[in-house]
């Protein structure tokens, strides 16, 4: 259940939204002005905010700029009086999530609403940084493929070139987004997210590019869309594969022209914005079966960033730890010092589907039970420390008696990764396309993991596992 907290110096609306949230299935807090507001969410939390704009002790843009400070992860909605539209556009550009104007529909609010807490569900990683220093801090690594990604970033970052960023959800597109945008010229300009993802198809034409009054049922007032909002700054589209191949061609015409117009509208507008785009889809199999236009894909293909998944980069696991404990010592007032051998040692042998977004969410978890000074192997969740039983190896070396029990793990490990890979390549008749998908794993690295193997011969067929 997401929890709502719902900011209003007038109590019969207070009350108003309050019922209403809660008839969807929101757990609902209120607060009269944003001192109360901040006391709450300091003590509970909540997933998204909704608050006036216009309150005594502490206005909505006050609230909002609190927010963004300690709690960069919550949404911030802003309801707004027609005269202040204008403060309302700001506040987005200051970095609300979106903002609603009274008289307002109760349909429209609660569609606005839900897509910020989806956006919030899928952007978990995602930590807004003001400097260029703390953006580049968010992203950690010292291995050979973040040291590429690194030296991308020092040549592109202030450039107005699109930049496409692929990789596995949980890899941290959007950290190097905000990298890209905070080490460019455009750092005090705004930055517009949006998530391709979290948007009803049938909207998605109005959120890029807003509409006018009158332009449909519920359209009360004109409204600007993210493209305008981010003139002169920079719009980073996350999950761009979902965006339906109507609106493609729009895109395109946006992206190729710098103008646009909005829902309803007659009005040609004309904008500076550097596009970064993300997805975690292969895009050029999305060309070849027909869902994603080949010539936008070249037009965002400007610069390709890849990100690895975690299980590929394992020797960042300890750098990545320590920013994990500094940052949730910071946020949930602990005093964690590290992380035990044994604990870390287990982490490096996981195979983390999530990625950066699990082992993040892990170590808050860990950070947050802790009873003392260091992490401990006791402290992990059962999926990792329950391993399947295995027959142990015997090693060639000599006995396994003279064996460490990390070398006695590692081999069989390998043995299991094996035949794991031998199963699925005999299950697919030696498609390894399919295979990678039956292991959840990407093509590529199955295909290294088939040569470590042997499990392709020397005229590169599959060959049978042993």
């Amino acid at each position: 259940m997401a929890k709502a907290l719902v900011v209003d110096d007038e109590p019969n609306l207070r009350r108003v939204l309050a019922a209403m949230l809660k008839r969807e299935g929101y757990e609902v807090t209120v607060a009269e002005d944003g001192v109360q507001a901040l006391a709450e969410l300091r003590k509970n939390g909540a997933d998204v905010v909704v608050t006036d704009q216009v309150m005594p002790k502490m206005d909505g843009i006050s609230l909002l700029k609190a927010v963004l400070a300690d709690f960069p992860e919550v949404p911030v909605i802003m309801i707004t009086a027609h005269g202040t539209v204008d403060s309302a556009v700001e506040a987005i550009k200051l970095g609300a999530f979106d903002y609603i104007t009274k008289p307002f529909e109760q349909d429209e609010l609660k569609r606005v609403i839900a897509k910020a807490v989806r956006t919030r569900d899928l952007s978990k990683t995602s930590v807004p940084a003001p400097s260029d220093e703390k953006a580049r801090q968010a992203l950690v690594g010292a291995s050979a493929s973040m040291q590429e990604v690194f030296k991308i970033l020092d040549k592109v970052a202030d450039t107005p070139s699109t930049v496409l960023i692929t990789g596995e959800s949980g890899t941290g597109k959007e950290l190097v987004a905000t990298a890209l945008h905070a080490g460019s010229s455009r750092r005090t300009k705004p930055f517009i997210r949006i998530n391709c993802a979290a948007i009803p198809k049938d909207l998605m034409e109005s959120e890029l590019f807003g509409y006018e009054r009158g332009a449909f049922t519920g359209a009360v007032t004109s409204k600007p869309g993210r493209f305008e909002l981010a003139d002169d700054g920079t719009l980073f589209l996350d999950e761009i594969a979902e965006i339906p191949p109507e609106m493609q061609v729009k895109l395109l015409r946006a992206l190729q022209e710098s103008e646009f117009e909005r829902v309803g509208g007659i009005k040609t507008l004309k904008v500076d914005v550097r596009l970064i785009a993300a997805t975690n889809r292969d895009l050029k199999k999305e060309v070849a079966e027909g869902r994603f236009r080949e010539d936008l894909f070249y037009r965002l293909n400007v610069v390709p960033i890849a990100l690895p998944p975690l299980r590929d980069r394992t020797d960042d696991i300890p750098a990545l730890v320590r920013h994990f404990v500094d940052k949730y010592n910071k946020r949930l007032n602990k005093k964690v010092q590290g992380i035990e051998p044994d604990a870390l040692e287990v982490l490096q042998e996981y195979g983390w589907p999530g990625n950066i977004r699990e082992l993040e969410n892990l170590m808050e978890r860990m950070l947050l039970f802790a009873e003392g000074p260091v992490l401990l192997a006791s402290d992990l969740p059962e999926p990792l420390k329950t391993v399947d039983t295995v027959k142990l190896p015997v090693l060639a070396a000599g006995p396994a008696g003279d064996a460490s029990m990390k070398e006695i793990v590692r081999q069989a490990a390998a043995e299991l990764e094996r035949d794991l890979i031998g199963r699925a390549l005999e299950e697919t008749g030696g498609n390894v396309t399919q295979a990678a998908k039956k292991l959840k794993i990407s093509r590529k690295s199955l295909q290294i993991k088939m040569k470590e193997f042997g499990l392709r011969d020397h005229e590169g067929s599959v060959k049978a596992p042993a």
